[in-house]
């Protein structure tokens, strides 16, 4: 490689931008072009400084991330410079500069008390400021629905509250569900909230769902009118809802206007199958004509580089002068959560990476190992159908109050340690409201913590019940259970499969001396560093393994009949951009079938089905490349048969993991090989770009040339 060529003495003024990438992620390398040293990451919208007086002829400019300078292309970034001035009303609320946490009642979080709760907020995010705390449903105080110390029965639990969390620098927000069932009952109960002391804001949650507001338009006024006389003129009332477009007049917000001082749009792009950005301009674009202050609520249990997406685009995009999260007890990682909001941004202060990762998994499916149910009735009370990701599911109708099934999800621990717990909603077979799972085995407590899931609003994708502190042998360690009481009748109740993930935070730099980075026993063998498993490069999918191991990444006698983002079936109306590699062996149509497919790297099992079209499909989510924050990218691999992993497999750089298909007889035998920088197969795993090249580039790489830029040391 050249040696590097250091940042220009004649750079002149750094300007803070958001970082508009054409993929997910663009090489920082240590001079002004290909052949200098890949140096880092420029995450797409991230925050940088760059230096446009250091461009060059060819396109070069200086770039300064996380400490580090370096060198991009601008044909493959562009630079929006952020905001200095909020877009939305300027008008003071108490959010402003501030980071809020929201809590929905105690018996969804590991805490017995106020104060381990508190002081768990301050440990894992000390520039939180404030907790939004639930206390009332409809006519009825939270503690109707919750039990011990944390519950709200009245004014004096309230006070409780307000008290503890003032010890800990922490302000107390209130917010409720209003439903019109009894107008004055419930004003009643919100004002006695807002006038006790220490108080600083109502947010009304209103949302067009059951359980939510479902009284219409007229009561509004009166009900709002009957709040406003009891509380001071100028006490804070926000309104949080989901912001989505065709959800704009079901919640009647022009009735709600005059009473209203801010809004927080549920920017949930995890539960929205969307991307950070999406979900972000869905919310602008529908209520930035409202004419009130915009405090975006992000999604907690999102993966770590999105919510780094959201809190820069909020923040440095659109001006939001403060931001909330949903909600504290199922968030995994907190470095970006506890990342403070401010307009300006100083280039000698650049933004902390985001560490975090997942280390082991366990995945427990109804009818297998760790699994049990049974009813109460004497009978099979189950039906069960094959989900989409390709495994049983349970499901039975629901039970207002007596329970005639029941299941249980267990798993013999890795090790001990802080794990999040989630549970898998399919996408039919899903109806109710509130499926009430409970979790056993905590440390440090010796009750069960239920959480309620709305399995309705959930599809296909794993939903977070919590981060939970589990000991390896403890007597039901990380147990969940799940009966058919929902408090509904009619509606369908799904058990489906439980994941256990044990979490690992890195430090930012540098290796603590706690652990040493492990070397390979074996070929294939992932590096351990802190804790994280991490890859060691990757290798073709396919050959021998003297062949996998040499110079040509297709080997010999391999070719690739369909190019990565080169055009085929064209002229016909499946005319479209290939998403990665197609690779076929030998000269016949048939000497591929049944070649053996290897793991391109380490990684876990995350998708393993069938699918319409493709046949069998395995996606991989590999771990992080070479160190605990390095990109993490994912592999699929289409037209399989004689699949030999799961989802929840750990696999190794080289392991078999299938043989080459037709999937399914539709094709003429070959493998089917992406490579994609981002999250977007974790909620789509058939997804396909189509004719939109730019999508395309911006989730997917060249198999070939990302292969050949990341090969393991022999």
């Amino acid at each position: 490689m050249t040696s590097a060529v250091p940042k220009p003495e004649n750079a002149g003024a750094g300007r803070t931008a958001i970082a508009d990438t054409r993929k997910a992620y663009v090489n920082l390398r240590s001079g002004p072009g290909t052949n200098y040293r890949d140096i880092g990451d420029v995450r797409d919208k991230s925050l940088v400084i760059y230096y446009p007086d250091t461009r060059n002829n060819d396109g070069w400019v200086w770039v300064e991330q996380n400490g580090v300078g370096g060198w991009v292309h601008t044909g493959y970034v562009a630079f929006e410079d952020v905001i200095s001035q909020p877009t939305t009303s300027t008008r003071p609320t108490p959010y402003d500069n501030a980071v809020a946490l929201w809590h929905w009642k105690g018996s969804s979080v590991p805490y017995s008390t106020i104060d381990q709760f508190a002081a768990a907020v301050k440990a894992v995010a000390p520039n939180v400021t404030q907790v939004w705390v639930k206390v009332s449903d409809g006519p009825n105080w939270m503690g109707e629905y919750d039990e011990g110390d944390l519950a709200i029965n009245g004014p004096q639990d309230v006070d409780r509250w307000v008290q503890v969390l003032n010890t800990y620098g922490l302000q107390f927000h209130a917010w409720g569900v209003p439903t019109g069932e009894d107008i004055n009952a419930e004003a009643d109960i919100i004002a006695a909230v807002c006038n006790r002391p220490g108080v600083r804001s109502m947010i009304l949650d209103v949302e067009p769902y059951v359980g939510f507001w479902r009284a219409g338009p007229e009561p509004i006024r009166p009900f709002m009118m009957r709040i406003r006389q009891m509380l001071p003129d100028r006490f804070h009332i926000g309104m949080s809802m989901d912001p989505r477009p065709w959800h704009y007049n079901s919640i009647f917000p022009d009735e709600w206007l005059p009473f209203i001082n801010s809004i927080h749009p549920q920017v949930y792009w995890h539960t929205f199958q969307n991307t950070p950005e999406e979900a972000l301009q869905m919310a602008y674009d529908t209520w930035s004509s409202y004419g009130l202050p915009m405090i975006p609520a992000l999604q907690g249990d999102a993966p770590l580089d999105e919510q780094d997406a959201a809190h820069t685009l909020a923040t440095k995009r659109y001006g939001a002068k403060g931001l909330s999260w949903w909600r504290f007890g199922v968030i995994p990682h907190y470095s970006v959560v506890n990342r403070p909001v401010t307009i300006d941004v100083s280039p000698a202060a650049p933004q902390e990476e985001p560490t975090g990762n997942f280390a082991e998994e366990v995945i427990v499916f109804p009818g297998g190992d760790g699994f049990r149910s049974g009813s109460y009735t004497g009978r099979d009370e189950f039906q069960r159908f094959t989900g989409t990701w390709g495994w049983e599911v349970y499901y039975t109708t629901t039970e207002p109050q007596r329970s005639k099934v029941w299941a249980e999800w267990k798993t013999e621990l890795p090790t001990s340690g802080t794990y999040q717990i989630s549970v898998f909603v399919p996408a039919r077979n899903a109806t109710t409201s509130n499926a009430r799972y409970k979790i056993h085995g905590i440390k440090g407590t010796d009750t069960e913590v239920i959480v309620e899931i709305d399995q309705w609003r959930h599809h296909n994708q794993w939903v977070s019940l919590g981060i939970f502190e589990l000991v390896k042998g403890a007597p039901n360690a990380g147990k969940v259970f799940l009966n058919d009481v929902t408090f509904e009748s009619g509606r369908l109740i799904a058990f489906d499969a439980v994941r256990f993930r044990r979490i690992v935070t890195s430090p930012t730099s540098g290796n603590t001396g706690t652990t040493t980075p492990t070397t390979p026993s074996e070929p294939g063998q992932p590096t351990i560093i802190d804790g994280v498993f991490v890859a060691d490069g990757f290798d073709s999918p396919v050959g021998t393994a003297a062949e996998r191991a040499g110079d040509r990444v297709w080997p010999a006698g391999w070719r690739d009949a369909s190019p990565f983002a080169q055009l085929y079936f064209i002229g016909t109306p499946r005319e479209t951009y290939h998403t990665g590699a197609d690779l076929n062996f030998g000269k016949g149509p048939y000497d591929d079938l049944g070649v053996p497919v290897y793991s391109a790297a380490s990684g876990v099992v995350i998708f393993q089905a069938t699918l319409n079209v493709w046949g069998n499909v395995t996606i991989i989510r590999h771990d992080p490349l070479y160190t605990p924050t390095g990109k993490v990218v994912y592999t699929r691999y289409g037209h399989m048969q004689n699949v030999r992993v799961k989802v929840g497999d750990r696999v190794q750089r080289g392991q078999l993991i299938a043989e080459i298909g037709s999937g399914g007889g539709r094709y003429i035998p070959h493998l089917h090989f992406d490579v994609v920088t981002s999250t977007v197969l974790e909620t789509k795993p058939g997804d396909w770009p189509g004719k939109d090249l730019a999508r395309l580039l911006k989730h997917y790489a060249d198999p070939l040339q990302f292969i050949l830029d990341h090969r393991p040391a022999r």
